[in-house]
């Protein structure tokens, strides 16, 4: 069974986006990550690429790759906003985003150029509809 926690919202290229609870709504922080389905599809990660704190992102745009046993794959921004956080831990352990994709395994932070962004994308059952599981 897929995991599709209902508390994110989710993109149709298989990122997940997380509201930030610490950060005050005029500076809506959220991080980002790859969806269980996504790791499942892509079987073992071992590298991840990232872009820099500080790096503009535009959303549907790539902003890294994934490189798994089976394939590359881009990551896609999910929103559009400034790079304030990566995942360090990634560079050393790839497959935490196998592990744990929606905790250890998150890949960046962005501060939101638009916080109703996360509005155009899908909640958990939309996804789950995506992804072909019940709910």
């Amino acid at each position: 069974m897929i995991l599709v926690p209902d508390d994110r919202r989710y993109s149709e290229d298989h990122e997940w986006v997380l509201p930030s609870a610490q950060s005050p709504r005029e500076e809506a922080i959220v991080r980002i990550g790859i969806t269980d389905y996504a790791q499942s599809q892509l079987g073992d990660i071992v590298f991840v690429q990232l872009p820099n704190v500080g790096d503009s992102v535009e959303q549907g745009q790539p902003v890294g790759e994934v490189e798994s046993t089976k394939s590359v794959s881009e990551v896609f921004a999910p929103v559009a906003g400034e790079v304030v956080a990566r995942n360090a831990d990634l560079e050393d352990s790839p497959d935490l985003a196998n592990v744990d994709p929606y905790g250890d395994g998150w890949m960046i932070e962005i501060k939101l150029a638009d916080a109703l962004a996360m509005e155009s994308l899908l909640d958990a059952q939309g996804y789950r509809g995506l992804i072909g599981e019940q709910d």
